[in-house]
């Protein structure tokens, strides 16, 4: 698995652990600076770049996972694909693909930009609140799932029969049906009416 600063803290030069930052934007999405990323998410949460990705197969199934147990945000929900931060600097579709790497174990064999949506989602579970300003990715996937147990727990592929039949059934992230909703239009372009998103 790579180690980033995503995944781990790291030891710095002088022995200490360097903090994880995430950009602070303005409601326009401009970048007004930084914040630890615990703290970004402290109620009542500073607004923050993130991203969310939505790889289907060539069946236009939805990949979801389930999210680790030993996550500190929203541990064993399910949610979508792959979600999370880009570093300070680093633009939203590099930290998409990166993360979809490192998360899952594959690359997308296509990946599209699709829109920005913003958002206040409390998790009632942890406390914490999802400020955010969503970078929204889809696209697709064709090679076996590698999956890294520190970040999933689990992974499947549905259509939008089965995701309505499990989102009743089980614990979906705060903000799972947000970030799909915005998505939708790029999702019915990237798999035709016959999928049914």
């Amino acid at each position: 698995m790579p180690i980033t600063p995503a995944t781990t803290t790291h030891s710095a030069s002088n022995g200490t652990a360097d903090a994880i930052l995430l950009e602070l934007v303005d409601e326009d999405g401009v970048t007004i600076g930084t914040a630890e990323k615990l703290a970004a998410h402290q109620p009542p949460g500073r607004l923050h770049r993130a991203f969310s990705v939505f790889l289907f197969d060539e069946r236009g199934r939805l990949l979801l996972q389930q999210r680790a147990l030993g996550k500190y945000h929203s541990p064993g929900v399910w949610s979508n694909t792959c979600c999370g931060h880009p570093y300070p600097g680093e633009a939203p579709f590099a930290a998409a693909a990166r993360r979809t790497h490192e998360e899952l174990g594959v690359s997308p064999s296509l990946l599209a930009e699709a829109g920005t949506v913003r958002y206040n989602h409390p998790d009632p579970a942890s406390g914490l609140v999802e400020q955010e300003y969503n970078h929204l990715f889809i696209g697709l996937v064709q090679a076996s799932l590698r999956p890294d147990e520190a970040e999933v727990a689990a992974t499947a592929f549905v259509t939008p029969a089965e995701l309505a039949e499990r989102h009743a059934r089980d614990t979906f992230s705060a903000w799972f049906m947000t970030v799909l909703d915005a998505a939708r239009p790029a999702v019915r372009e990237l798999t035709g009416a016959a999928a049914g998103w």
